[in-house]
């Protein structure tokens, strides 16, 4: 019998739901990047509902608490991507790396992302599940940083 993978927003055993369990809370900034029209947008409604507003685009320039960023294979050095993000962030933030998991639509090796964040400065906090297409590498800033 298969179950069905849950929706990002399903709560979770102890209610909260899934997007909350990856660090999103009420009244934070979040930037979105690399959105595409393959991106889950039950992922991102979910995260919005969460934070309490619309997330931000490429062209807000303020600092975030988190950005979701949207990554494939084919998508360019995701090393100089991170770097840049660094800036963006706020003490305490973090990176959320979305990457296909079908290897044919652009899913990118796990070890690349820990490469990537270590040279970007920043710590890997995991890989789950997002959605039934998109898997989750939570990358977070050093404390302190700034």
């Amino acid at each position: 019998m298969n179950t069905p993978a849950p929706s990002p927003a399903d709560p979770g055993p102890d209610g909260s739901g899934a997007v909350e369990r990856l660090g999103f809370a009420a009244e934070q900034i979040v930037q979105e990047l690399g959105w595409d029209e393959d991106v889950d947008d039950d992922f991102r409604f979910a995260v919005e509902d969460v934070i309490g507003s619309d997330l931000e685009d490429e062209d807000y320039t303020g600092e975030a608490d988190a950005v979701v960023f949207w990554w494939r294979a084919d998508d360019g050095d995701l090393t100089d991507a991170l770097v840049d993000l660094v800036g963006v962030l706020g003490e305490g933030g973090f990176v959320l790396v979305l990457t296909p998991k079908d290897r044919a639509k652009g899913a990118v090796d796990p070890a690349e992302i820990d490469e990537a964040a270590a040279t970007a400065g920043l710590h890997a906090g995991g890989a789950s599940h997002a959605s039934p297409q998109w898997r989750a590498t939570k990358l977070g800033a050093p404390k302190g940083r700034l």
